[in-house]
């Protein structure tokens, strides 16, 4: 099983990755040897996850999550699905109806 995880860093930014072993990876990046911006920006906590079957599913989801704005990824952590579809249709641009 693979998981995608969001962390909440000490200066308010959000992190996102993927691992098939989260305990351990989030003690990686609480002890400073995960990343650079999670080493740089401790302690951090873990806000929201997400299991995938395979590492690929969850590297591509790690991707997208990755491209989204501060407030798409903040819907996405509370659950409000409202506010994520209407931050997803926001995106889409002009009607062409």
């Amino acid at each position: 099983m693979a998981v995608v995880y969001i962390l909440l860093c000490s200066n308010g930014s959000f992190y996102v990755g993927s691992t098939v072993n989260l305990d351990l990876r989030v003690k990686q990046h609480l002890a400073g040897i995960a990343s650079v911006h999670t080493r740089k920006y401790r302690p951090v906590k873990l806000v929201f996850f997400e299991t995938h079957l395979t590492i690929d599913q969850a590297f591509k989801r790690e991707r997208q999550i990755k491209g989204w704005s501060r407030s798409k990824k903040l819907a996405l952590i509370e659950g409000d699905i409202e506010q994520l579809i209407k931050l997803s249709n926001s995106n889409l641009g002009p009607s062409t109806c």
